[in-house]
């Protein structure tokens, strides 16, 4: 991994593991059975690019990234972890998602503290914050199929 020293740098990390998760979700498409799966998980795919798409547009000065909070449903530690299988359902998927969305929010808080630099900081903040809503999302469709 390139050492992380600016900001620039922090986009570019980011960006990548954007492009990691679209990947991911492709395979878990190609992997399950059920085609509505398959077309779920291509829309997930797919915001993971748009996602991208809006960090590149950040790097390059065309987007700001917001520190607002999200909130939290604060459901996440009451999930078991789910690994992807060709027959996961839909809640599984959103448990899947919920908690990889978690991780990357816990890194970037984790990153926030480890750069002492104020604008390096703030990036990690913002960007744990975009995780932090992703994460929300899927907390809340799921909280829905599950009420």
């Amino acid at each position: 991994m390139k050492k992380i020293r600016t900001m620039a740098d922090v986009l570019d990390f980011a960006i990548a593991g954007e492009n990691e998760s679209a990947e991911l979700y492709m395979r878990m498409a190609a992997m399950v059975e059920n085609p509505w799966m398959q077309k779920t998980l291509e829309g997930l795919a797919q915001e993971e690019l748009q996602h991208r798409r809006t960090l590149k547009a950040v790097k390059v000065g065309r987007r700001a990234l917001s520190r607002e909070d999200a909130g939290d449903l604060g459901i996440v530690e009451t999930l078991e972890d789910v690994k992807p299988h060709a027959d996961m359902d839909y809640r599984e998927l959103l448990v899947f998602a919920i908690k990889k969305e978690n991780v990357a929010h816990n890194l970037y808080m984790r990153m926030a503290v480890i750069f002492p630099e104020p604008e390096l900081q703030d990036t990690f903040l913002k960007l744990a914050k975009e995780e932090a809503e992703h994460k929300r999302r899927f907390e809340m469709e799921y909280e829905s199929l599950t009420s």
